[in-house]
């Protein structure tokens, strides 16, 4: 079950366990507010969701990019 859990949370950009960890909550329980909270705003929360996850992306890519790799370079 372990094992499934990590593959969708690698493979779901992570928001919901990077938010628990800055807020020192467990990720599970943010998880359930955004799934109740989508259910009762008719989804808005995931406009929210995916706005963050993009963001962390272009924030992973931003540091990737001001210290570039050797094989980089």
């Amino acid at each position: 079950m372990n094992k499934l859990r990590y593959f969708v949370e690698s493979q779901a950009f992570g928001v919901c366990t990077r938010l628990g960890e800055k807020m020192n909550i467990s990720a599970s329980s943010i998880r359930l507010y955004f799934i109740y909270t989508s259910c009762l705003t008719f989804g808005s929360p995931v406009i929210l969701y995916l706005i963050m996850a993009f963001w962390m992306e272009m924030n992973k890519h931003l540091r990737r990019h001001n210290h570039p790799t050797v094989w980089e370079l």
